[in-house]
């Protein structure tokens, strides 16, 4: 037993090193990145990069051209500043060559609590972290591309008090009488984002042509991790709701297939930007490119459409861009909630943020969710837990014998094994049943990692006191080391191990968990705090009421 236990503590400490390796991945990895992105934000290093992707086509339309006029537009030029768009949760830029766009500053969402007045930004068109949403239109006739001149009205739309929805034109018009509207449609209280293009046919003969929207972004970088928060692009389909296709496999292979009912979205911890169809019942085409300069593209092509002339044509699309919250995902597309990637463990993950969730409704407050999650556990593993502590409980009772043992055979391993089995065997003693109440809690412990960190929720809310963001570690360590103080007093309940090297490693893991939970999202520590004390106070009535039947029947 001895040595499984062993094994097994040894087995949750190299589970927690991977954790903390991907923790500070997430939280550590990026700051060289963050404090040049903070640069561009002062104005210190401002740039824009002009590279673009060739666009994929079907076999019926030709090669979007490099450059298109923009002469006779209908519409004040704005110049090479972009339209800058702001609504109750978004900070927009809306470039003028292309009409995509190429900055998005989630406004609900600051970069940390201590920075509230700077948000996260999602999307950005400069170094070194590149990531923009670009569209255009495809056809034999003519039709503006992501490399396109458009004018606007305005260079400023704001969202004002009162008002339900945004509209946000973009105008374009070609020598041969090809008019596009395009038009962005911002909604109140809503991160989903309607796209439509107006065609308005005038060349004399008839328009045939497809809207393609597309994201694109640099590898932001990886390192070598076995537990990692996944960041690239993910497709969906009828057949397979999620399907992930990282930067590795976009170099390998394109990915070039029609789907109906799909979307295609670009992840990244806690937030994504999604391509919606505006129609499950249209077959729409769905590519990836992978560039040598670190860009990557996944993107979707519309059904084509005929816009007779003098006629006018209209084409749809939508976008989301905002924070991975599963209960509105689910509403905008199937599967999209799965974009919350809880990793093989999911089918525990979901389960605990659902709990977790029913809790939050109840407190008002995820600390206490947690606290509150943690003791259903508890009582669900009760007995199972039991029947450990009480296994323990009595090797602690015949530890002095066994030490007898040890000594009076510490020549003959045989001997010795072969006295402790029949002294387990005479006390009704299972040398493997103290073993289950570590073993049970990986699997939970893991997936409760992944629900914290992933669950954007639970992102920057307080507890109690000091306790300001579950998602971030404990900056004064008081959780920490509570929670090394939890695991001092419950080897004081266990027996000690017999093998000194064993009693050595066992002495020093308070200290070990300590400075590695010293680095986990407080939310987690504090998991590991509560699940100890309830395991303390249930272990101590166990073993307590074993020694006393025991001097009872001496």
């Amino acid at each position: 037993m001895d040595n499984l236990r062993f094994i097994l503590v040894v087995a949750l400490s190299l589970v927690l090193l991977m954790l903390w390796q991907e923790w500070e991945k997430d939280y550590g990895v990026s700051r060289e990145a963050l404090a040049e992105l903070n640069k561009v934000q002062e104005g210190e290093t401002e740039r824009r990069d002009t590279a673009v992707p060739v666009v994929p086509v079907t076999p019926e339309i030709q090669q979007p051209p490099l450059s298109t006029s923009d002469n006779n537009v209908p519409a004040v030029m704005a110049g090479e500043e972009p339209i800058r768009v702001k609504t109750d949760l978004y900070q927009i830029s809306i470039g003028i060559t292309g009409g995509g766009i190429d900055k998005v500053e989630l406004l609900d969402y600051p970069v940390t609590l201590e920075t509230p007045d700077q948000p996260t930004l999602l999307l950005n068109n400069t170094s070194p972290l590149f990531y923009v949403a670009q569209g255009g239109l495809l056809s034999e006739k003519g039709g503006p591309t992501h490399e396109a001149k458009f004018s606007s009205l305005s260079s400023s739309y704001v969202l004002e008090e009162g008002q339900s929805s945004l509209i946000v034109p973009l105008f374009w018009q070609s020598e041969n009488g090809i008019k596009v509207k395009k038009i962005y449609e911002f909604t109140r209280d809503s991160y989903l984002v309607k796209i439509r293009y107006e065609v308005e046919n005038l060349s004399g003969e008839p328009w045939i042509g497809h809207a393609y929207s597309q994201l694109q972004r640099s590898d932001p970088g990886r390192e070598s991790r076995i537990l990692y928060t996944y960041t690239g692009a993910v497709i969906s389909s009828p057949e397979k709701r999620y399907e992930k296709l990282d930067f590795d496999d976009m170099e390998e292979e394109k990915l070039d297939i029609d789907i109906v009912n799909g979307w295609a979205a670009m992840l990244q911890h806690y937030f994504v930007s999604a391509l919606i169809p505006s129609s499950r019942e249209e077959k729409n085409h769905y590519y990836t490119l992978a560039h040598k300069d670190n860009r990557y593209v996944i993107g979707v092509i519309t059904p084509a459409i005929s816009i007779a002339t003098n006629e006018t044509g209209v084409i749809e699309q939508k976008i989301y861009m905002g924070p991975k919250v599963q209960g509105k995902l689910k509403e905008i597309a199937p599967g999209l909630e799965l974009t919350v990637d809880y990793g093989v463990l999911w089918f525990l993950a979901k389960p605990l943020f659902w709990c977790l969730e029913k809790f939050h409704g109840i407190t008002g407050n995820w600390g206490w969710a947690i606290v509150l999650i943690t003791l259903m556990l508890k009582l669900i593993f009760f007995k199972l837990s039991a029947a450990g502590y009480k296994s323990m409980a009595n090797m602690r009772r015949v530890q002095p014998r066994l030490m007898a043992l040890k000594d009076r055979y510490k020549d003959d391993r045989a001997r010795l094994n072969q006295a402790m089995m029949d002294i387990y065997k005479k006390e009704k003693i299972n040398p493997l049943g103290g073993c289950f109440p570590i073993l049970i809690q990986i699997p939970v412990f893991i997936a409760l990692y992944w629900t914290l960190l992933e669950s954007v929720e639970l992102r920057q809310t307080g507890f109690i006191f000091w306790l300001s963001d579950l998602s971030a570690p404990d900056q004064y360590f008081v959780l920490p080391l509570l929670m090394g103080a939890t695991m001092l007093i419950q080897q004081k309940l266990n027996p000690a191990p017999m093998d000194p090297v064993q009693q050595k490693v066992m002495s020093i893991l308070p200290i070990v968990f300590t400075v590695f939970f010293a680095f986990f999202p407080s939310g987690l520590v504090l998991y590991w705090v509560v699940n100890n004390v309830l395991s303390i106070a249930q272990q101590w009535v166990i073993t307590r009421s074993i020694e006393r039947a025991a001097l009872s029947r001496n």
